[in-house]
């Protein structure tokens, strides 16, 4: 095993790891905007109101995403198992 190949492992495993959190983090940073700026025309400043719906999106957003999140992780891990036998050689 190089350098080389455990950074591009790690690269991989990074990307993959942006790729499946992207669609609950993207909406839930969505939220957060909209929510900021009702707040800041409305002058509410009460931290329920932008927390709870964050936290309903971001659920959503798991059970809406979360089937293509599994397919994602699990190619990742399958290939890399199947990696293994040609890194050891």
């Amino acid at each position: 095993m190089t350098p080389d190949f455990v950074i591009g492992l790690a690269r991989q495993a990074i990307e993959t790891l942006l790729l499946v959190s992207l669609p609950a983090l993207l909406l839930s940073l969505l939220v957060g905007l909209v929510i900021s700026l009702f707040q800041a025309v409305t002058q509410i400043q009460e931290m329920t109101i932008s927390f709870v719906p964050k936290i309903v999106v971001t659920f959503l957003s798991l059970l809406i995403f979360g089937a293509w999140m599994i397919e994602k992780l699990a190619d990742f891990t399958r290939e890399v198992i199947q990696m293994i036998p040609q890194w050891i050689h």
